[in-house]
């Protein structure tokens, strides 16, 4: 049983080993997106408030919108994050009308500064990585799987999940060189005994992680064969919104804070498709850890600006909360720079692991060759 374990282990290893070190490189930078976005963009995607003793008050939504629609009259707006710390310029991205070509612009919501100019939703360093990271920039390149990209990602999760478990299961009696390390002993040895231990420590991210990746993969997967890429609808005929430009936009922001208890708004989503609603995503308090900033939501009809449902991620079952949690396991950002660190190390670790593989893999076929 123990072999049949191992000898799996190591061909998932070697099969997806090209991949999964473009997938663990990447993942171990985009821990770090925004801090990686402020040192690379500092007057784009950072703002410098949060050095001061006070903190301004954002302008109002409506003022921003004008501001957007003024400066950028051919987009329309899809989505918008939204931050409150003074610190991170809120993101906003646009459709360029007549396409269903995203783009994105940040913006400085206390003066209304637009920052940067619309670029494409992988013209900046992160976000390319980001692409990288879940397609390995495969989709789209065939006409017959236009999806490789992330089949790859969902097999590659798929094949790192189980990595973790056949390597717990070999080496199930780990804790007893859980915090000692040999290090005599020939190359090949010493290697071999390193990438023990460094796969017990990196292990329980490693299935984390992997796990979660098989379920963002699932998910985005699911929802491109169902969602039509046909070309959208007319949108509305006077100003080519599929929403009533009449809406107060901060009276709706003002009723979904009112309609959750304690309900702070951190992301707006616009219709871009005929039958869509206005939807504020938002964070409430909550003593699970995991729980992300989108967990709670509250819509909107688009033309009538009536209130249309209201989720508080409180009172969802246990599955919801959950698939919520997701998000923050996967990226490791529920504990702030302290669990990026731990994630980060253990992407490192990750890192290793691969490259000390091949090295393994190596040294045996050129042990077999010189046999013969």
């Amino acid at each position: 049983m123990r072999r049949t374990l191992f000898k799996l282990h190591y061909w998932l290893a070697l099969s997806a080993c090209i991949p999964l070190l473009l997938i663990v490189i990447t993942g171990m930078l985009l821990v770090f997106k925004q801090p990686l976005d402020v040192l690379l963009m500092p007057q784009t995607a950072a703002l410098p408030y949060s050095e001061d003793s006070d903190i301004p008050s954002r302008q109002k939504i409506n003022d921003l919108m004008v501001q957007i629609d003024h400066s950028f009259p051919d987009y329309d707006i899809g989505s918008w994050e939204l931050f409150d710390d003074g610190y991170e310029a809120d993101r906003v991205y646009l459709i360029q009308q007549g396409t269903s070509d995203w783009f994105k612009v940040y913006l400085d919501p206390y003066s209304g500064e637009i920052l940067s100019q619309p670029q494409t939703l992988t013209h900046y360093l992160t976000d390319w990585l980001l692409n990288l990271h879940y397609t390995l920039l495969l989709d789209g390149v065939f006409d017959q799987t236009p999806h490789l990209g992330l089949i790859t990602g969902l097999v590659c999760a798929l094949a790192m999940t189980l990595i973790g478990i056949t390597g717990l299961i070999i080496y199930r009696r780990f804790w007893r060189h859980f915090f000692s390390f040999n290090r005599r002993g020939k190359a090949v040895v010493v290697t071999r005994r390193l990438h023990r231990l460094i796969g017990i420590w990196s292990a329980p991210v490693l299935l984390l992680t992997g796990i979660t990746g098989i379920y963002f993969n699932t998910v985005e997967y699911l929802e491109e064969l169902t969602h039509h890429h046909e070309e959208q609808p007319a949108q509305a005929e006077t100003s080519g919104r599929l929403y009533n430009t009449q809406l107060d936009f901060d009276q709706l922001l003002a009723e979904s804070e009112n309609a959750i208890d304690g309900f702070e708004a951190t992301y707006i989503l616009f219709p871009y498709e005929q039958d869509m609603g206005i939807t504020f995503y938002g964070a409430t308090p909550d003593r699970n850890p995991f729980a992300s900033v989108y967990g709670s939501t509250v819509s909107f009809d688009a033309l009538s600006g009536e209130k249309t449902q209201v989720y508080d991620i409180r009172h969802g079952g246990f599955i919801y909360r959950l698939m919520d949690s997701v998000r923050s396991i996967h990226f490791g950002d529920f504990a702030g720079n302290s669990s990026r660190v731990v994630w980060s190390a253990s992407a490192a670790g990750m890192t290793f692991l691969i490259i000390s593989g091949i090295f393994m893999f190596s040294y045996r076929k050129m042990k077999k060759k010189r046999r013969r």
